[in-house]
């Protein structure tokens, strides 16, 4: 008879060793991995490899008949935006984010808003973490005040449950995932098994009873849902809350949507009365200013589906000490050491030996490479001391050689540029032909200047043009 082997797993990802080790291998984590018994190997299969008559057979999908989702909005227009245009009945929403971000805080709104809503359903908030008393005081700062808004405090599931069973919800909210244990399985709250077991009991109560759930669960600080990933393959949506401790400004994104788009993104801003949707983003990404300033440039990113408007700014002074420095905030770091090259040999400027600082307003975090010329242009602005019109912005790619290559969803940008006044846009070569007339036409019947740069050369040239006329 064949040795049992012994084996080791981390109760966080489900990784295995042979071997006991200190630190899991896959999500890094310490003190995670621990003895598993693991059957013989002369065991073999252990499940059958003989079928079994299905209940219901294959058919066609020309057989299949069109079910038309039924959804019912929350209240709240940039949730039901996000998700898909509304709850749709036994949807599982995941939403993730780091602590004190304001998980709990948009939820208190979802909820009262949609308790407030024509047909005044029950919604019931269920807190593992916070007492009912402390989530009151939130509640009440905010205004979510609905008699209809049920609270409860509970880490065990079959209480949970019970609480379901007794006032039948319309909708639930848990926060959070990671407290809340069956006291039939095994581990501690929070644990593989348990996350596991508990969501998917709690995603089969969903569905069973059509009631569309929102479960929270925490994150690292790599954005990353904390525990086994297997949790977001067991709920139908995943939106992650992402934001700035040192900035009012929170996203909330979706990552993973069955019933709508999975690129979305809308914004919120943090308020001491709770949290305010922001319907024109592009508005907290740009400077307002009376007199444009010399290293500034307006570009077009697209964050999912949505184009938002964010300024670059640059300053290039003289280095003082032998190591020029490199200051970088909300680009990549990497790109912008590339780009600060390429604008050199284009320019026939000097830059590598002088400090050279570039950020982004209102701490927005570009990694859209139809940024590139706009960061270039910004470099070059200062380093001639040449300010650029109000009017100017430039979109997109920039090579290594300088050259401009076209960026996806560039009607949108346009679009989006014209509609908050921009009267001059640069865009890639061999892209002007493609964009609708209705993307070169404003409201006044004249549309803005559309000028298509193919070298990087091209649009510095351009830039005494662009330049604002002195005052």
């Amino acid at each position: 008879m064949a040795k049992a082997r012994t084996s080791y797993r981390c109760s966080e990802c489900g990784w295995t060793s042979p071997k006991w080790v200190g630190r899991c291998g896959e999500c890094q984590a310490w003190g995670t991995v621990a003895e598993l018994a693991a059957a013989a190997a002369s065991a073999g299969l252990r499940s059958r490899t003989s079928g079994v008559e299905p209940t219901r057979r294959a058919r066609p999908v020309s057989e299949i008949a069109e079910e038309k989702i039924t959804r019912s909005t929350t209240g709240l227009g940039e949730f039901d935006r996000v998700i898909g245009g509304g709850l749709v009945p036994g949807q599982v929403i995941l939403l993730a984010g780091e602590p004190g971000v304001g998980k709990s805080t948009l939820l208190l709104d979802v909820g009262h808003r949609y308790a407030q809503g024509s047909s005044a359903p029950t919604v019931l908030y269920v807190s593992g973490e916070e007492s009912v008393e402390q989530i009151g005081v939130r509640a009440r700062r905010i205004g979510a005040d609905s008699e209809r808004l049920l609270l409860a405090d509970e880490n065990d599931l079959a209480t949970l449950l019970g609480h379901i069973e007794m006032h039948d919800p319309a909708m639930v909210i848990i926060d959070s995932i990671q407290t809340i244990a069956s006291s039939d399985i095994e581990g501690r709250a929070g644990g593989m098994t348990q996350v596991v077991e508990v969501t998917q009991v709690l995603s089969r109560v969903a569905k069973s009873r059509r009631m569309p759930m929102i479960i929270v669960g925490q994150s690292t600080k790599e954005s990353s849902i904390a525990g086994p990933r297997a949790l977001e393959h067991l709920v139908d949506t995943v939106l992650t809350f992402e934001g700035d401790r040192r900035t009012s400004l929170r996203l909330l994104r979706a990552i993973k949507n069955r019933y709508g788009p999975a690129d979305e993104i809308v914004c919120f801003e943090q308020a001491d009365d709770g949290l305010r949707e922001v319907l024109d983003p592009s508005e907290l990404f740009r400077e307002h200013r009376d007199k444009p300033v010399p290293g500034t440039c307006v570009t077009v990113t697209m964050e999912g589906r949505r184009p938002m408007l964010a300024e670059v700014q640059a300053l290039v002074t003289e280095a003082t000490n032998p190591n020029p420095r490199r200051g970088v905030s909300g680009l990549d770091t990497s790109r912008v050491a590339m780009l600060v090259a390429v604008t050199e040999r284009s320019s026939k400027r000097s830059i590598s030996n002088r400090d050279v600082f570039v950020a982004t307003v209102g701490g927005a975090k570009l990694s859209d490479p139809a940024c590139d010329l706009a960061v270039c242009l910004s470099l070059a602005s200062a380093v001639l001391g040449r300010a650029m019109a109000s009017d100017v912005i430039a979109i997109g790619e920039v090579a290594l050689s300088g050259d401009i290559r076209p960026v996806p969803f560039l009607a949108q940008r346009v679009a989006e540029a014209t509609r908050l006044g921009y009267g001059r846009i640069l865009v890639p070569r061999g892209t002007k032909a493609a964009l609708p007339k209705t993307a070169e036409a404003s409201r006044l019947g004249e549309g803005p200047k559309i000028s298509e740069v193919g070298h990087l050369e091209d649009a510095l040239g351009l830039l005494r043009h662009l330049a604002a006329v002195p005052g």
